[in-house]
């Protein structure tokens, strides 16, 4: 342990708003290449820039979330460098007076709890995409995301390890989305990060030569080129093996490996100077506390209604509250059908099945909660078994069937009828002499094959607990 490495992050978060920050062009992922393409998102000259309210809005939400504080009059700058998908030449983003400053941000990993300080807040635009055609040898630009508002989160360097950086993006995902200010997909670019990183000796004041992991969007990834990164900068030290220099490095996610791209630039590079096009924007008290009255349950709020008030399992609630879809479907569910409980069981155990055999994650997952909670309803009411409302929660899932109309049309309702039960039992026993011999001798485990032979006998429709009562009735005789 003769090294530590020390990092900061810096996290690009897309704002949920409809529009782009400085025009009314969509802001929306998905579209066709720039579709989403203006006069004044692609830089032609004289275009005004027009502030969008919303993104504000989100932005002092972030604030609160972050516990910072709230500058009361901020202002946009120019920060000028030379990318082919910036079409202006600069970056509208905030440098002088940003949104926020001085916030903080509670993890916690195996080796407890600790507080994440931030620098600032900023809301910026973004630039555009550059697509790199292999095949036709050419590089398109696509502008679509260009002028789309983000958030950019600086921390100070307060991490060490790649379990705190982890914990702290989850955690930001989870505050962002929940409270509607990003959608934080990573997959898509609406979430990313740029890792500080330096090694310095354990005990130094001093931080070590610094290189900047740009454009990260997999946690996965991210703690790949934290290790890869660390050890270079040791085996440098060590060895003397590099000459360490400030640059900023990209991640090759196929070799596992971080490469140059440039030397780091400082922020006079950038020669940032107000924007005189965009007047300052006031945020008054009346402001803050509309937008903070407006913030919706927060993820660590909702876990602690689940466990506390409605009582369910901590690794059900746990679950849920790790994706804003998932956790607005259990609300959905849940008020429709009356019965949290059944609820937050079929999501768990039923719903995150299908969607994994699907390649869906949690907050790609699309059902209709109406038909979700008539089914739940249909088992509880026991209209049918679970084992039929599993293969309709896959129809609902697939086809989104009315399931109350399909136990109908196709004669799904459950078996209790007694009399019919006890037949199959009694014809399932003659049939498998050997393991009623079994369970005779002792052996009480063969229940269950007994059960599932009289299951498929009624055409898996019959009621558990009658099939139960019956089996083990004859049994005993």
């Amino acid at each position: 342990m003769k090294y530590e490495t020390v990092m900061g992050l810096e996290v690009h978060a897309e704002l949920s708003t409809e529009t782009k920050l400085f025009c009314s062009c969509s802001a929306k992922f998905g579209a066709e290449a720039n579709d989403n393409v203006c006069p004044a998102c692609c830089g032609m000259p004289g275009m005004p820039a027009i502030v969008n309210k919303k993104a504000i809005e989100l932005g002092v939400a972030a604030a609160l979330l972050t516990k910072s504080e709230i500058t009361r009059e901020m202002t946009f700058d120019k920060k000028n460098y030379f990318y082919p998908d910036l079409p202006t030449g600069y970056q509208i983003t905030q440098f002088f007076a940003p949104i926020c400053r001085n916030g903080r941000v509670e993890i916690e990993t195996q080796a407890g709890k600790k507080t994440i300080t931030l620098k600032q807040i900023h809301i910026e635009e973004d630039a555009g995409k550059l697509v790199h055609d292999t095949r036709a040898g050419a590089t398109l630009a696509d502008f679509n995301r260009a002028s789309v508002p983000l958030i950019e989160i600086v921390s100070n360097p307060d991490f060490r390890t790649a379990e705190e950086v982890t914990a702290y993006l989850e955690e930001l995902r989870l505050l962002l989305s929940f409270a509607g200010i990003s959608d934080c997909k990573m997959q898509e670019g609406s979430m990313r990060c740029d890792v500080n990183i330096s090694v310095r000796e354990v005990g130094a004041d001093k931080l070590g030569v610094r290189a900047e992991i740009k454009n990260m969007n997999s946690l996965k990834a991210i703690a790949a080129a934290i290790a890869f990164e660390s050890q270079r900068h040791i085996d440098a030290l060590e060895t003397g093996s590099e000459t360490l220099v400030q640059e900023t490095r990209r991640w090759d996610d196929a070799l596992c490996e971080t490469f140059s791209m440039r030397e780091k630039e400082d922020a006079t590079d950038y020669r940032y100077f107000p924007n005189p096009e965009i007047m300052p924007v006031s945020i008054d008290d009346d402001w803050v506390e509309s937008v903070r009255a407006s913030l919706p349950e927060s993820a660590r709020d909702k876990y602690a209604r689940m466990t506390e008030t409605l009582g369910l399992p901590a690794h059900e609630s746990r679950l849920i509250t790790q994706s804003k879809n998932l956790s607005d479907i259990f609300d959905a569910v849940s008020a429709l059908c009356g019965n949290p409980r059944e609820t937050a069981n079929w999501i768990v155990t039923e719903l995150l099945s299908i969607a994994q055999g699907d390649n869906k994650g949690y907050d790609d997952i699309v059902i209709d909660c109406g038909n979700f909670a008539k089914l739940i309803g249909l088992v509880d009411s026991k209209v049918i078994n679970r084992n039929v409302g599993k293969k309709l929660l896959v129809k609902i899932f697939e086809e989104n069937i009315d399931p109350a109309a399909y136990v109908e049309e196709n004669s799904l309702g459950m078996v209790s009828d007694a009399d019919v039960v006890a037949k199959a039992v009694a014809e399932a026993l003659d049939e498998n002499a050997k393991s009623v011999a079994e369970y005779k001798a002792g052996n009480q485990k063969v229940t269950g094959f007994l059960m599932g032979q009289v299951m498929r006998k009624l055409g898996g429709k019959a009621d558990p607990q009658v099939v139960s009562a019956v089996l083990n009735k004859q049994l005993t005789m």
